[in-house]
């Protein structure tokens, strides 16, 4: 997460053009037609995820087409779906795609293995580059942590993918439920600040059938959290940065040792842990796609989730608590004064194997333009920003429920893309094992710990690239 800032400054102050100044959407109009003459005609192949974000994005794709006269065959698949057959075909080196998205994660083995086309000498040519892109305007610890390494740059940002801290507001705001808890924890009912206050409305939730919530008998268990616990997933960068690096602990340091054994990371896993007996049965099968859906249904009371998926689930007609949540920043352990937050920066990037790889550059560069991004936003109404320039749009500053973009915000204010790892892979692998056996009590805290550090050591001694 914070492992290659060192190299940033030079390799931006190297060039002139990815530090160009923000300019009017107007500005920009004319660039890509006129950079894409000697390409018009050319068919590229994207491959995407499939998410709100992108089907919102699908909308505008044709006005790329209609400006230059390339034309895009953009394909969606699931999350699972976009990183298995992209990864197939980038290192085959079949070069079907001329550009795939990438999460973060995937940055460290596709680049060890040569798939990844750099960036630097089209971004260095003045008939490809637009010199008004703005990248200054970019988030910047999401765009510097996941598209650099190095002198080197790979990719610009396409999608901030963010987890956020999301509660039920009339649960909260409920009169007897706040006198119950004042009574029994000695301070207000309000969403969670810190770990120690998620967990403690996880278990004042917790309820069985037959008991009342909010004053109404319950027709099923009600559960004080839920949590993304399948064994792959996202359930261990959640353990990762949001409980382990909040509570002192980290995977690895900044010279990519292994240091999962410390006495902060075992009391990361103690809180892990406790919350999980707060959850449902299930949890050990719930997805990143599962989470949203129990938290649309009203089976938990809080949660942590991907804020994309929030924005496909807290609609009328979608959710029956739409408009009754309420979200925050990813509580932090009590006391501390650094604040950490999983998020997962996602790029899209040319294939080294690309036949095209000038028409999809300037199609990388459009779909970040300021133009298309402010676009993206207004036809979505709201979204998730890569540039600092979005928080201002009217989309997001008239938002029906602002405390969406605050949780946002405070986690794109601190997100990083992951530590550039070759073997990431065979490491997330056994640590994902490792955080579902904590939480399902499998293995202790301090087994827990123990066990990933020798893992770890198995497989790197100095994990970075």
């Amino acid at each position: 997460m914070k492992r290659l800032h060192r190299c940033f400054a030079a390799a931006l102050a190297a060039s002139t053009v990815l530090l160009a100044p923000l300019a009017p959407a107007r500005a920009q109009d004319s660039f890509y037609a006129e950079a894409a003459k000697p390409y018009k005609g050319t068919t590229i192949r994207v491959l995407d995820e499939i998410t709100p974000l992108q089907e919102t994005l699908s909308k505008i794709i044709p006005e790329f087409e209609k400006e230059t006269g390339i034309k895009v065959e953009w394909e969606l698949l699931n999350h699972f779906e976009v990183i298995n057959k992209g990864q197939a075909d980038m290192l085959s080196g079949r070069g079907y795609y001329d550009a795939i998205m990438l999460h973060g994660f995937q940055l460290g083995p596709m680049i060890s293995a040569g798939a990844i086309m750099p960036l630097n000498d089209l971004v260095a040519n003045p008939k490809l580059s637009n010199p008004n892109l703005g990248t200054s305007d970019f988030i910047q610890n999401p765009f510097k942590t996941a598209a650099f390494v190095g002198d080197k740059q790979y990719s610009f940002i396409n999608w901030n993918y963010n987890q956020i801290y999301w509660t039920r507001a009339d649960l909260l705001g409920n009169a007897d439920e706040k006198a119950a808890f004042k009574a029994k924890y000695g301070y207000d009912l309000a969403p969670a600040e810190t770990m120690e206050q998620m967990r403690d409305i996880a278990q004042f939730f917790t309820r069985k059938k037959g008991e009342k919530l909010a004053g109404k008998p319950l027709e099923s268990d009600f559960y004080g959290i839920v949590l993304e616990g399948i064994k792959g997933g996202s359930t261990f960068p959640t353990l990762w940065n949001n409980f382990v690096k909040n509570y002192g602990g980290n995977l690895i340091d900044a010279e990519g040792r292994p240091t999962f054994d410390t006495p902060e990371t075992v009391a990361a896993l103690k809180m892990w842990r406790e919350l999980w007996t707060y959850a449902p049965p299930g949890i050990a099968e719930y997805s990143l796609v599962d989470v949203p859906t129990v938290m649309g249904n009203g089976i938990a009371a809080q949660s942590i989730a991907w804020s994309d998926f929030v924005l496909g689930v807290d609609k009328k007609g979608v959710s029956p608590y739409a408009g009754q949540f309420v979200y925050g920043p990813i509580p932090i352990k009590a006391g501390s004064k650094e604040r950490f937050a999983e998020a997962e920066p996602s790029v899209t990037v040319i294939s080294a194997a690309s036949k095209n790889p000038e028409p999809t550059f300037i199609f990388l560069q459009w779909l970040a333009d300021r133009k298309q991004q402010d676009k993206l936003i207004a036809l979505g109404e709201g979204g998730v920003p890569i540039r600092e320039s979005s928080w201002a749009l009217p989309a997001i500053t008239g938002a029906a429920n602002k405390t969406l973009y605050t949780a946002m915000k405070s986690t794109l204010d601190v997100a990083e893309a992951k530590p550039k790892m070759p073997k990431f892979y065979e490491i997330y692998d056994v640590m994902s094992g490792i955080a579902q056996e904590v939480g399902l009590g499998k293995l202790s805290p301090e087994e827990g710990a123990k066990k990933g550090q020798a893992e770890l050591l198995k497989l790197c001694t100095k994990c970075l690239l």
